[in-house]
């Protein structure tokens, strides 16, 4: 004979049972049912340049995989800082995502005075999607052919080397100015509101000298318009491996600008787990790689843990040689 005393905490038992049963199963669950609608993807700069276009290169592909269409999205302004802080504040469900800029994320932090989001606890990496070389040209009248004379010709000129870059603040003008740091070159800052205007400036003869990415640079220097002096990467790059790494003139010398998918802090690891397999399988088809090595960007999927572990070097890194540099915007 049942016992109708215990009919209830028979009840009381299955309830619990089945509520622990949908609570083991709810990352399973986050990650069965996403994508549920187009995932949107913040790019915080203008249309047409190297981060913009990369990230439709990835998106176009990521989309695919993960069955829903990816929407570019362009908000830039502030260097960044506009569209990036729409990101962090937007729904944590792996439905927004930003086109992370190293220059955003650990440079602005420091050359602002503020900046409108927390670079650490406020977004959830995914993955870095790749690395783009910076390069260091001059007009073929400069005399230096090699870093060091480089270096040597900017010390014997009273008023110093002026060079560009594409604005104060961005990663080649801390780069430059990390080399002013470690050498005491004797050089002068010129920020424009591009690159492209810097670089036909420096073909033009009206700069001597720039700092900019490859990606941008390759066509005058392989015309001979302008001249390869270094590259900041580790390595030499396969599109110029005549011309020599920073690194091997002072040792330990690296800065690369990354790009890279950052969602919303809060948003379920399971989401977050499976964006990122989706795009390191993205970065690596032949096809992508490709597209991307065409504007100078080396593939790199990472996971998570090791996207957020450069993100912090990174801006401790660059927290140093803000404050040495003294570069502030208001």
């Amino acid at each position: 004979m049942t016992n109708i005393h215990n009919a209830p905490r028979r009840r009381w038992l299955a309830l619990a049972a089945s509520s622990a049963l949908a609570l083991a199963a709810a990352p399973a669950l986050a990650q069965t049912d996403f994508p549920s609608k187009p995932i949107r993807l913040v790019v915080p700069f203008t249309p047409g340049g190297v981060t913009d276009t990369g990230a439709r290169v990835v998106g176009e592909r990521l989309g695919a995989r993960l069955g829903q269409q990816v929407v570019i999205e362009n908000r830039p302004g502030a260097s960044g800082n506009i569209g990036t802080q729409s990101v962090a504040t937007a729904a944590p469900d792996g439905h927004t995502l930003v086109l992370g800029f190293d220059g955003t994320l650990v440079i602005n932090p420091h050359v602002f005075a503020k900046v409108p989001f927390d670079t650490v606890k406020d977004f959830a990496p995914v993955s870095k999607i790749g690395d783009t070389a910076l390069v260091i040209v001059t007009h073929p009248s400069v005399p230096a052919k090699t870093l060091p004379e480089l270096i040597a010709y900017s010390k014997s000129l009273q008023g110093g080397l002026s060079y560009g870059s594409s604005g104060t603040g961005g990663t080649p003008h801390i780069a430059a100015e990390m080399l002013k740091v470690r050498t005491g070159a004797n050089f002068l800052h010129v920020p424009y509101k591009g690159g492209g205007q810097a670089l036909a400036d420096v073909v033009g003869g009206q700069l001597p000298m720039l700092y900019t990415a490859v990606a941008g640079a390759l066509p005058f220097i392989e015309r001979g318009q302008v001249r390869a002096i270094a590259i900041s990467s580790a390595q030499r790059l396969p599109s110029l491996p005549n011309v020599p790494t920073v690194a091997e003139t002072i040792a330990g010398f690296e800065v690369s600008s990354w790009i890279g998918l950052l969602a919303p802090a809060r948003t379920p690891k399971p989401i977050v787990e499976r964006i990122q397999r989706e795009l390191h399988a993205v970065v690596n088809e032949p096809a992508v790689k490709e597209r991307l090595t065409k504007l100078g960007i080396t593939s790199v999927g990472n996971t998570p843990a090791e996207f957020s572990e450069q993100i912090q070097a990174d801006l401790k890194k660059y927290a140093d040689v803000v404050r040495e540099a003294g570069i502030k915007i208001d």
